[in-house]
């Protein structure tokens, strides 16, 4: 059974930084691509970034970039997402999930199995 499970969520200050964490178990890692999502409330959930399964192309949503840097660790079947400059604007619920198949990929049925979501406020 394929499990996920994120943890690093929290509260901070406008301008400050996180970092999310996302352990996998129950399938190979290292084959497949990775993706971060989230959730505000009242909104539908979007995509964030993603890496591909051999950690080498990522891709990011466009309000994102440069702020936000999706990493994995294959040896310790963990990936992660580091979050700077944070704004209001990203209070969310964020979710890790792993995808069909090895390419980074945006699209939420790409992917088949998701965590229990971590809470990410941002105070202004």
């Amino acid at each position: 059974q394929v499990q996920l499970a994120e943890s690093g969520g929290g509260l901070v200050q406008a301008g400050g930084s996180l970092r999310l964490s996302c352990a996998v178990s129950g399938r190979t890692f290292s084959i497949y691509a990775m993706g971060w999502f989230r959730q505000a409330p009242g909104k539908e959930r979007e995509f964030v970034a993603s890496i591909s399964g051999n950690g080498g192309r990522t891709i990011y949503t466009d309000s994102v970039k440069g702020r936000f840097i999706i990493s994995r660790d294959n040896a310790k079947d963990t990936a992660y997402l580091q979050m700077n400059s944070l704004t209001p604007e990203d209070t969310a619920i964020y979710y890790c999930a792993s995808s069909r198949g090895s390419s980074e990929r945006q699209n939420a049925y790409e992917y088949f199995v998701w965590g229990q979501g971590t809470q990410v406020t941002v105070s202004s």
